[in-house]
């Protein structure tokens, strides 16, 4: 009879070797606290699973294993596979999150087995990690030029407001992920002939960008560094209530159009088309870099030097979306102009 042992304690202690540094990257650095989130996610999930499903999830010892049992084995983790998706797509999950969830599942198997020598088979690569293309949702050029300059729309705002707007556009501006934004000091700010440069270390990416400033991104910088050089040039806010400010600043501007989105569960398109779905409520933290990098590409900025702001790799898959949504832009503007040419 083959022996088992349960996977939940093991994935547990999967998540508290990469807290503590036990377990590092393929290059030695440390995995980040965004990555260890994920894996609780993770681990929530499963334990859901094994609730509602009555499901054990356990592992045994391939190598000791005989042919049938190896073929038995087989079907436990097809059946774990098909279960587990379906039980997440129906609590409404989409194929981007799923597979996810699968990724970091055949992580943790890859870690039984290179670093706790467990010989668990390789039934994980039976695991199909499903991705989806997901709609990007940037500001058009006009939309951020109406937010740095309309001073009518900045009298409307609240103190509170003003500030999230401020960040908002110096990070449309930069194309800096959140959680940088917020680890900006005096330090990252240098005036070199007559201009001023901001230089920074991307955190995830760990790649030197050097940024020359326009003036009203010094203002912005201006408006709310302390003297101290060490202190953050932002002071911290929660990723909630920046998001949750921020979509009651898109109403305010007026970003209040419909937006179609699309998701997609085992490869079948989704469409959601709900007359609440505006562009605002769809406003966050990421539409910050993603609209600094498309407004670069859209305004004709060579793709290498977008690349060198963004710390994009030159094989970045990811990037050529940004490319890909560029070029979508420009066509249709040039649609617009080629219509008014068969007007006569």
């Amino acid at each position: 009879m083959k022996k088992t042992t349960l996977i939940l304690p093991l994935f547990k202690q999967f998540i508290r070797d990469s807290e503590t540094g036990k377990r590092l990257k393929k290059n030695g650095n440390k995995i980040t606290k965004g990555t260890i989130n994920n894996y609780r996610y993770v681990l929530h999930n499963l334990i859901e699973f094994t609730n509602t499903e009555n499901f054990e999830l356990r592992i045994c010892d391939a190598q000791r294993l005989t042919k049938r049992e190896i073929a038995s084995e087989k079907n436990y983790w097809k059946k774990f596979y098909r279960k587990f998706s379906d039980f997440m797509y129906k609590k409404g999950c989409y194929d981007n999150y799923v597979g996810a969830n699968m990724k970091q599942i055949r992580t943790f198997f890859n870690y039984l087995k290179n670093e706790k020598h467990y010989n668990t088979g390789d039934f994980h690569k039976l695991f199909y990690v499903r991705k989806e293309e997901v709609a990007i949702l940037v500001l058009s050029p006009e939309q951020l030029k109406f937010l740095i300059h309309d001073t009518i729309f900045e009298t409307q705002l609240t103190t509170g407001e003003k500030r999230i707007k401020d960040i908002f556009v110096f990070g449309c501006i930069t194309g800096l992920r959140f959680s940088d934004i917020f680890r900006l000091t005096n330090k990252n700010f240098e005036f070199q002939n007559n201009e001023w440069y901001l230089k920074v270390k991307s955190k995830k990416t760990k790649s030197y960008s050097a940024i020359k400033l326009p003036v009203y991104a010094v203002d912005i910088v201006n408006k709310y560094k302390s003297k101290a050089s060490k202190t953050p040039v932002f002071t911290p806010i929660t990723l909630f209530n920046f998001n949750k400010t921020l979509k009651q600043i898109g109403e305010k501007a007026g970003f209040t159009a419909p937006v179609e989105l699309s998701r997609e569960r085992m490869g079948k398109t989704h469409v959601k088309t709900k007359i609440a779905e505006r562009f605002c409520d769809k406003m966050s933290s990421h539409m910050m870099r993603r609209t600094a990098i498309t407004t670069m590409l859209i305004l004709g900025m060579p793709e290498h030097l977008v690349r060198n702001i963004s710390g994009h790799s030159a094989n970045s898959s990811s990037f050529y979306r940004y490319v890909h949504f560029a070029q979508s832009y420009l066509d249709k503007e040039i649609e617009k102009v080629y219509d008014k040419l068969e007007v006569y």
